[in-house]
Formats: structure tokens, sequence, C-alpha cells
């Protein structure tokens, strides 16, 4: 009970500070948003090419995965600034749970993932989004987990680096190669005119496994062996950047 309250009060606070100034949340919304209205509509020619019936169905679970990746990956940069105005000097003093400190802050950045998300769907539905429901609310789920790896690891980064100068270059260099081999815009496969050598690399991608579970979820299908390993990675990726970021909060705070 006393670590879900001390999560609880780093959450409410990190949440008031994001709804008095909601600028990022814009900003975070506002890529994919761009991409749906002006990219979208070239890939509806092309349906029937990437083997899909509906472009959207397609292309909006990639969207997803972007703003998972994009919206929490840049996390670090206000604990960077937290740590500058003397704010994580004033919790390492406190009895606080270090995980805590970090759980709280993953929180926010979920809780404020799943508003983009829904929003990115409802207006994915004017341009034609066709699919199952259920599929798109565990699609959003997997989305969630994918971005509270992504907020974790990118926190513990910051607060290793505890600067913009080089945080910045390091994720921008994550994010470019991770953006272009997941197939988010286009599927990377051999059907499509990809090189082998593309092919092959883009297979060492795990996120590449989430954008095509949740494509599969998008249009219905929840049994098959393509959901079963987007879902198995996302599982690790996210086990994965709490452990990473619990442990560096630890170090640094102890």
């Amino acid at each position: 009970m006393l670590f879900a309250t001390e999560t609880g009060i780093i959450f409410r606070r990190q949440m008031r500070l994001n709804l008095r100034n909601p600028a990022w949340v814009i900003i975070g919304l506002a890529q994919p948003v761009l991409y749906l209205a002006l990219f979208g509509p070239l890939l509806t020619p092309l349906a029937q090419q990437i083997g899909v019936a509906n472009a959207y169905t397609f292309f909006v679970p990639g969207l997803l995965v972007q703003l998972g990746l994009f919206g929490a990956l840049f996390a670090g940069f206000g604990l960077i600034a937290e740590w500058r105005e003397g704010v994580i000097e004033a919790e390492r003093v406190t009895p606080a749970s270090r995980t805590a400190l970090l759980l709280g802050r993953v929180l926010r950045d979920v809780v404020l993932l799943f508003v983009q998300g829904v929003v990115l769907i409802a207006l994915a539905f004017l341009f034609g989004l066709t699919g199952s429901t259920a599929g798109m609310v565990l699609g959003l789920a997997l989305t969630m987990l994918l971005g509270g790896a992504c907020s974790a690891a990118s926190n513990a980064l910051a607060l290793t680096t505890k600067s913009e100068d080089v945080l910045a270059p390091i994720l921008n260099s994550i994010a470019l190669p991770v953006l272009l081999l997941s197939g988010i815009l286009l599927p990377i496969s051999t059907e499509t005119g990809a090189p082998q050598w593309l092919v092959t690399l883009s297979d060492f991608m795990p996120t590449k496994y989430i954008v095509n579970a949740i494509r599969e979820l998008f249009t219905g299908e929840f049994w098959n062996i393509t959901v079963f390993w987007g879902v198995f990675w996302t599982l690790v990726l996210f086990a994965a950047g709490l452990f990473v970021g619990t442990r560096t909060f630890r170090k640094e705070n102890a």
C-alpha cells in the first residue's frame, strides 16, 4: 500500500505538470495525425499490392507504434529539467521507494499515450478505418506497454547522461532505424520489392513483430503466431525497460 501511495503521489505531480502545459502532448500527437492525413491517402491505391482490404487498417497500427515510440522515448528530457531544478535531489532525501519514483513517471507517460492513441484511432475512423473493436483495444494495450518500456529506458538514460545535448543524438540514432526497419509506414518484405538483406535486417527488430501483431489484431485475428510473437516481444521489452529503469533509479538515487 505504501508503494502504491508513493507511486500515486509522483504520478499526480507529473500529471499536474503536463496539464498545466499540454503543448508536448499535442506535439506528440501532431506527427501521427499528419501522417494519417497526408500519407494515408497515398496508401489507398496500394492496398491490394500491400495485401490488405483497407489501407488504414494496415496503416493505423504502425502509427500507434510510432506514437508509442516517439511519444515516450523522449520523456527523459523532462527528467533532465527536473534534475537541473533540484527536484530529483529533493526526492533523493525522502524515504520514498526509488522504484516508485520511476513508475510514477512511467504511468504518467502511459496515460498520456492512451489518450493520444484513442484520439488517433477516433480520427482514423473519419478517414475510413475499419476493423475489430476488440482488436483495436488490445492493439492500444500493446502500444501502451511498449510506451512504458520506452519511457522507463528514456528516464534511465536521461538520469545517466544528465544532458540534453548527449541524450538527443542518442535517442535520434535509435528512433530512426527503428522507424525504418519496423515496417511502420510500409511493409518490409520481398513481395513489396524490398531487397533480401533489408528483410533479414528487419527480422532482428522486435518492434517489427509488434507492428505486425497489432495489424493482425485490428483485422480481428487474435490467435496466430504473428500475434504471439508480437505479445512476446512487447512483454520482453516492457520487462527489460522497467528492469533497466529501476536499477538506474536505485543506483543514482541511493
